[in-house]
């Protein structure tokens, strides 16, 4: 899975008055968990644009000015519900020889039969929750819908997951191939014109 560097400080003080002049000074405060006590550190908002506003699922390498490093997963992000600015960041430390459960984006490959038949392709999951060590964790989970007819479902079951587990149960439906509109239409004047008598014939 590929990295992203966040650059930040750690914070000597963590009151409510800190951490209003970090937000002011655009600045966002931080936790990273899951080491032998917690580290409160913060770096600049726009650190974080290639992390947060993206699709795509990283690790994440904190580098504290003090000489400090860890390797870290995003576990937790406040943003504010109008503005839409970052407020808070929770981070996982992750440690080689422990497995962590993180959330990787589907990627779709193949030509569905269904698709290219006139059905809709519906995403039920554009995101699954694996896990796995670190140096095993995927950039996103391939699902083919190559096999997908027309009102198939394609579930977690169907996926490959080499050196890693999906988190979620086998009846979860990554996505499915809906009858379209127009292919519901174009089968009903079928069934319409296959009932209906031939033009001239007697009765």
């Amino acid at each position: 899975m590929k990295s992203i560097t966040i650059k930040g400080s750690e914070r000597e003080s963590v009151g409510k008055v800190s951490t209003k002049a970090l937000r002011n000074a655009g600045a966002v405060p931080c936790v990273l968990y899951g080491g032998n006590q917690a580290v409160h550190f913060s770096a600049e908002e726009k650190a974080f644009k290639n992390l947060v506003y993206t699709p795509n699922a990283h690790t994440v390498v904190i580098e504290l000015g003090n000489g400090k490093s860890f390797n870290a997963v995003l576990q937790d992000i406040q943003v504010h519900p109008v503005s839409d600015k970052i407020l808070h960041i929770d981070f996982f430390q992750i440690h080689e020889d422990k497995e962590i459960t993180i959330e990787v984006p589907v990627k779709i490959i193949g030509n569905s039969k269904g698709v290219m038949a006139g059905g809709d392709l519906r995403m039920n999951n554009r995101k699954l929750k694996v896990k796995a060590l670190p140096k095993n964790l995927p950039d996103y989970v391939e699902a083919d819908i190559t096999p997908l007819d027309m009102g198939n479902k394609l579930y977690v079951t169907k996926v490959p997951t080499p050196n890693f587990k999906i988190m979620h149960p086998d009846n979860t439906v990554i996505c499915q191939v809906k009858i379209s509109r127009a292919a519901m239409k174009a089968a009903q004047e079928a069934a319409k014109a296959a009932k209906a008598p031939a033009k001239g014939k007697k009765k």
